[in-house]
């Protein structure tokens, strides 16, 4: 199992960068040791790879474009293919250890168009009501479930036909949440896929052009939108505003350049559009809790040990 403790995003995206998914065999088993983010959050962001996960200790709040859900230590859940998502840890005075499967679809789907994909695989990952799955171990049929998924962790790598037995596994956890939201399957699924395809469009946009003067007329202009639309799409889906968004990718930046590099605060705060010295060093403590130095010592200390 992979150790993790931080994450990377593809460039220019925010589509995680899944670097140990092999392309014969598109899986991660990860043991995400939250505490060592840089951050006590995951920033929004999406994968075409299911996440399914099983929290071992403390709590995880999660965040969809249509769900808050907290998940305790023993609970657990999946998140679908493409969903726009974003995790916080909700005390940093317990372990917050969260046990991950992610894993493309067409891993049990086997043959693209095959009867297996058509069945069982399309009808959970084209519906667009279905963003997350949450499993509750007071809830008997959940709780099975998350047994599954708890002793599918401890396969081994080293045992003979470990992938086969891996995707076995993963199958008949599929199975159990296909009858678990069948329900949920019969509803009409409306036009999310089409407003979060725009929403990543715009992100995209931010992405991009952080470093530069973002207007918002422009930015809705890139998913087709009024600069009235847009301001509620940002509010309805993510919890913010267009500017409060493009505020906080920038931070989270220059957070991942204070302790990955060595550049100067001038530097990383007119790098990420942030303005001289003395601003970024005002919203950058607003922010952090921390002044751009006293974050820079305290994570690559971290990263040391």
């Amino acid at each position: 199992m992979r150790i993790t403790r931080s994450f990377e995003f593809h460039i220019g995206s925010k589509e995680e960068k899944l670097s140990y998914f092999a392309p014969n065999f598109p899986y991660i088993a990860s043991r995400a040791e939250l505490d060592y983010y840089n951050d006590s959050f995951v920033p929004w962001h999406w994968h075409k790879a299911v996440e399914l996960f099983y929290m071992e200790s403390d709590e995880l709040k999660y965040y969809t474009p249509n769900r808050i859900m907290v998940f305790p230590a023993g609970s657990g859940g999946m998140i679908n293919s493409n969903v726009l998502h974003m995790t916080k840890i909700q005390t940093r005075n317990e372990k917050n250890i969260q046990l991950l499967h992610i894993f493309e679809p067409d891993l049990i789907a086997g043959k693209c168009g095959s009867l297996i994909e058509q069945k069982y695989i399309t009808p959970i990952i084209t519906a667009s009501q279905l963003e997350m799955i949450a499993l509750y171990p007071n809830n008997p049929t959940q709780a099975d479930i998350l047994h599954l998924i708890q002793q599918t962790f401890q396969l081994s790598e080293n045992e003979f036909g470990y992938e086969l037995n891996i995707r076995e596994s993963l199958s008949q956890i599929w199975i159990q949440l296909l009858k678990l939201c069948y329900p949920t399957l019969q509803e009409k699924s409306g036009s999310a896929n089409k407003t979060t395809d725009k929403i990543k469009r715009m992100m995209i946009y931010i992405h991009e052009h952080y470093t530069e003067k973002i207007s918002i007329s422009k930015l809705a202009a890139t998913a087709f939108l009024s600069e009235r639309e847009c301001y509620r799409v940002f509010h309805n889906y993510l919890h913010m505003t267009p500017l409060e968004y493009i505020k906080n990718y920038r931070l989270q930046i220059a957070c991942q350049m204070l302790a990955d590099g060595h550049e100067s605060v001038t530097e990383i705060g007119h790098t990420c559009g942030l303005g001289n010295a003395s601003y970024f060093g005002k919203i950058f403590r607003e922010h952090t809790g921390y002044t751009p130095l006293e974050y820079r010592r305290k994570w690559q200390n971290n990263n040391k040990k």
